[in-house]
């Protein structure tokens, strides 16, 4: 193997502090598994954590905290990471026996026939109690504090959205005093991360029931967090290395007399689920390449305006190289026959609802193959990757690499002349 230019002691260069942003994705979380595992391999063996902030929302929170706990030994939380994605199967994150799902089907039918009016309403769609066990068995969440108290870790964030507040609140664990902020619609909070947090970041709306964190009910973080980067950044990194999930080719217009199809409740499902992920995160992207290319041409690095400041931040974004739905499509038959059966009701079974599907898929057929594909991605970048976790400066103006809007299939890099084409043809 080529000797890596990053330090064993450091894990990256002193110069800069690099942060980890997760978002959600559902099943597709193993995607981000595969990218860390190349990383854990680029890195000298036992390095600890090249990220000193962490900062996860939905399934994004869950890999986040696994890592925060093994920051001391990268390796060792990428490795417990890829056992666990590897190995899933539906019933270990929900009920899916077929007494739990006819039950719950009945139950929303009686809820929706009378109004209501019963006694016990049904709280989601999906029982995640499996899920709970499961985490709390697995992650060691105080082992988040003594990788903070022993210099392995500078913060970590989890994001939720609260149902009462109508806010995006990421609870964040420091090893400093970082002031609490309060921008519109979002806001950071100091806290002890624990299960709690982690079942209201990953409790995707009717699917998974809300989680009560003090007075206000919680649900998946994605619902109102527009600046997924924005935790990262208070907690005061100078270079961002994002892991997103979604990279899919449109679907094809009808032809010219051609009936338009109807688009079905899964396909209506899986369009929610993807904006509610990933769309955050691509408007999140662009606001940051205007910033940073304003700031190119200011005077001074940081620019103040009353107690809100901009400077610039560097990020690495990799994507999927592949079309996620035509990996779900393969794995499909690994589903249990009630989930199978669930998804068919819905119009999921198509491609037109396979959005759906990949988000629920949690088969170790198609969790590892996206880990699969994740490790490719980013050794097929190995050289890119290693250069930004060194250090070593961007060479786009922008100031970010890997991203592009949808519309130009997140190939290449911005440039100040497209950019600016763009703006203009807007």
């Amino acid at each position: 193997m080529d000797q890596s230019p990053i330090s064993a002691e450091a894990g990256t260069s002193k110069q800069c502090r690099i942060g980890l942003v997760l978002p959600g994705g559902g099943a597709r979380g193993a995607y981000q598994v595969g990218v860390l595992k190349a990383i854990a391999e680029i890195l000298p063996r036992r390095s600890p954590s090249p990220f000193r902030v962490l900062s996860g929302t939905s399934a994004g929170a869950i890999n986040t905290t696994v890592i925060a706990s093994r920051a001391h030994l990268f390796h060792v939380g990428i490795a417990e990471l890829e056992h666990v994605w590897g190995n899933f199967h539906s019933s270990q994150v929900f009920k899916s026996d077929n007494w739990t799902m006819i039950r719950n089907s009945a139950h929303w039918l009686l809820a929706v026939l009378t109004g209501g009016m019963g006694d016990q309403n049904p709280l989601s769609l999906l029982d995640n109690t499996p899920l709970r066990q499961m985490l709390q068995k697995r992650i060691n969440f105080g082992a988040i504090q003594r990788s903070i108290d022993k210099g392995y870790l500078d913060a970590v964030a989890v994001t939720v959205a609260g149902y009462t507040s109508a806010r995006s609140v990421s609870y964040y664990q420091s090893a400093s005093h970082v002031t609490p902020w309060n921008r519109v619609r979002r806001i950071g909070r100091p806290a002890e991360i624990g299960l709690d947090h982690l079942m209201a970041s990953i409790a995707v709306p009717i699917v998974f029931p809300p989680v009560l964190i003090g007075r206000e009910y919680f649900g998946d973080g994605a619902m109102r967090q527009a600046t997924p980067l924005s935790p990262a950044i208070h907690l005061g990194v100078d270079r961002i290395f994002v892991i997103g999930v979604r990279n899919e080719i449109h679907d094809p217009d009808p032809a010219f007399g051609e009936d338009v199809p109807y688009p079905s409740l899964g396909r209506v499902a899986g369009y929610v689920l993807d904006a509610l992920f990933m769309d955050g995160l691509s408007t999140d992207l662009e606001r940051l390449i205007g910033i940073n290319l304003i700031l190119n041409e200011a005077p001074c690095a940081t620019l103040q305006a009353g107690e809100a400041s901009l400077r610039s931040v560097d990020a690495f974004v990799i994507l999927p190289s592949e079309d996620v739905r035509e990996i779900a499509a393969r794995h499909l038959g690994q589903l249990p026959r009630s989930v199978r059966i669930l998804l068919r009701g819905l119009g999921a079974l198509n491609r037109s609802g396979m959005q759906l599907a990949s988000y629920l898929l949690f088969e170790s057929g198609f969790t590892r193959e996206l880990i699969g594909l994740g490790y490719r991605d980013a050794m097929d970048r190995r050289q890119e990757i290693e250069a930004f976790l060194a250090g070593e400066p961007l060479e786009t103006p922008a100031r970010v690499t890997g991203w592009r809007d949808l519309a130009q299939e997140y190939t290449g890099k911005f440039t100040v002349d497209q950019l600016s084409g763009e703006e203009q043809s807007s």
